[in-house]
């Protein structure tokens, strides 16, 4: 059980595990009188001394509202938040920074274009697809919508690995299909969609596509240009920046048509008694003072990731996932859920008749934090007739003495409960 992988790919020989970890101070301390082993990231990633150190000097140095003042703090503290929208454009590959709406997380950016755009575009007999593998923030929305509209919600069934069933996918698209929403990664099983082939099939019948990628920029490299998508949101509390903090992609020509969200201050460009006009891309989704330290610092977790090189960091943990797997599977009575072909970063499992709740309870005694529960995802428990998985989730500055850690606790579970 506890017996060390000598047979990592010469791939990632080249990464500093120690120094990546030095960076993160959290990970630095004792839980329960024991070293953390932090395997929640698929719920929110820590956040590195860069990030940290680049909130502390916003709020010490320049903190003061943005864009409308003409005094020195306002002016810098304009500069740096603008500049976080070019590296946010960049970081996507999006072709402008009118495409770069900051919004709260992924959630409200799937609402925004649920109610701006659905509402805007959707009648009663058209239909929106949808995943059995999505976080419910893409699920109510756009139940939310149907009800509003009469609309119609299908949605893509998935196998017993926990892959989307592309055939009954092709079966539902029609010339009614107005919207498709799909995860890029599911944050409950670690699959990794066949988002392209997604995107492409959806816009041959003229339907627009939402991608939820909150699971999918911390381990992945996202073009935006080369996916072809209408819209791609993601949380910056996952890719290792604050929390309170989001971006929604969308193709220009379909936010400049799409009426604002909300309304008040910076989103006008004239306010009288009888009538305001509305300001310009992408201000016009940006009412109200916004999270101007959360965009400085998802700049910097930008600019951290960038630095480190996805393409790397992915390698690594697809190691670490790999090793978890093979570790995992000589534990009696564990039970895989969610076995894709392609996936990432998440082992989600049951152990017998242990509740999911009990093992994060004896985990989290042994200084293992794990996520237990139906993760935002109870179509996918439904599908497998389960309440719960205990959910270990990866990042790149977890290592394999960690996941020797993980299993460990996991036998103590196993003599806990008998």
């Amino acid at each position: 059980m506890n017996k060390q992988n000598t047979a990592m790919n010469t791939d990632t020989s080249t990464f500093d595990i120690e120094k990546i970890r030095a960076d993160f101070p959290i990970l630095q301390q004792q839980v329960n009188g024991k070293p953390l082993v932090y395997l929640d990231n698929a719920a929110t990633s820590q956040k590195p001394r860069q990030v940290i150190e680049t909130l502390d000097t916003y709020y010490q140095e320049y903190n003061a509202n943005i864009h409308r003042g003409v005094h020195t703090l306002s002016e810098k503290g304009t500069a740096v938040y603008e500049a976080a929208r070019e590296k946010v454009k960049t970081f996507l590959n999006a072709e402008s920074t009118k495409e770069i709406i900051f919004v709260r997380g992924a959630t409200e950016a799937i609402n925004l274009v649920a109610q701006s755009f659905g509402r805007n575009t959707i009648s009663a007999g058209d239909e929106i697809i949808i995943t059995e593998l999505e976080h419910h923030s893409n699920i109510v929305p756009w139940q939310i919508l149907c009800e509003q509209t009469g609309a119609k919600l299908n949605y893509i069934p998935i196998n017993d690995a926990g892959e989307l069933i592309l055939e009954e996918y092709e079966k539902l698209l029609n010339k009614n299909t107005r919207i498709v929403a799909i995860g890029h990664i599911s944050n409950a099983l670690g699959t990794i969609n066949p988002i392209k082939k997604i995107i492409d099939m959806a816009h041959a019948v003229g339907a627009k596509i939402l991608v939820d990628g909150a699971q999918a920029v911390p381990h992945t490299k996202v073009n935006v240009k080369e996916l072809g998508c209408d819209f791609y949101v993601f949380s910056g509390h996952k890719l290792f920046g604050p929390t309170g903090i989001g971006v929604l992609y969308g193709k220009e020509a379909l936010l400049d048509a799409m009426p604002p969200y909300q309304s008040g201050g910076d989103m006008i460009q004239t306010v009288s008694m009888i009538k305001s006009t509305y300001n310009s891309l992408p201000y016009k989704f940006e009412a109200g003072t916004p999270h101007i330290a959360g965009v400085i610092g998802l700049g910097a977790a930008i600019d951290y990731v960038n630095e480190l090189d996805l393409t790397v960091t992915a390698q690594y943990e697809n190691e670490l996932l790999d090793y978890a797997n093979e570790q995992a599977s000589q534990i009696s009575d564990l039970k895989f859920v969610g076995t894709a072909k392609d996936k990432t970063s998440i082992l989600s499992f049951t152990l017998g008749r242990i509740h999911p709740h009990d093992i994060g309870t004896i985990l989290d005694g042994e200084g293992v934090a794990v996520r237990a529960g139906h993760h935002c995802a109870m179509p996918v428990m439904e599908r497998f007739g389960i309440p719960a998985t205990a959910r270990a989730s990866f990042a790149f500055y977890n290592t394999l003495a960690e996941v020797d850690a993980l299993i460990l606790a996991i036998d103590k579970c196993q003599k806990v409960f008998g």
